[in-house]
């Protein structure tokens, strides 16, 4: 399956006093790209939570290369880099759209869990997202290979 990248423009209220978008909204711009994956293969985040299922972040990592700055506009490109069916690993290239260049490099890992925060295999509770995941670990999703 083919994916389409996320793209994101950044908005005013998301800059600092330096005119460029702070460095904590990189994060919630992850967070986007990782939702509309979801999205875009078929399981939406709203529906695994109305299935008792969530992903919470154990951890995340950035390395700002440069800038961007109030209404430019970046491509996010995510890579399932590991999946065990319980915790999994996701890099990202955070690229401007028009040049191509780098403005960020990151990576979060997350595991999957129930309403109750226990953590659960998700081959054992969702045949159809463990797949996703699974099909997804090294996979160039953008290229549909």
């Amino acid at each position: 399956m083919k994916l389409e990248p996320f793209y994101r423009r950044a908005l005013y209220y998301e800059t600092d006093k330096m005119a460029v978008v702070h460095h904590s909204n990189y994060l919630r711009w992850l967070e986007e790209a990782r939702l509309d994956f979801l999205d875009q293969m078929g399981f939406p985040y709203d529906k695994m939570e109305e299935m008792g299922i969530m992903i919470p972040v154990l951890s995340s990592y950035c390395q700002y290369k440069y800038a961007v700055r109030f209404n430019d506009t970046v491509c996010v490109k995510l890579h399932m880099e590991e999946f065990n069916g319980l915790k999994f690993r996701i890099s990202y290239n955070v690229t401007d759209s028009e040049t191509g260049e780098i403005r960020l490099i990151a990576e979060t890992s997350h595991f999957f869990v129930d309403s109750s925060f226990k953590p659960i295999r998700i081959k054992n509770v969702n045949r159809e997202i463990y797949d996703i995941f699974h099909n997804a670990i090294g996979a160039d999703l953008y290229s549909g290979e």
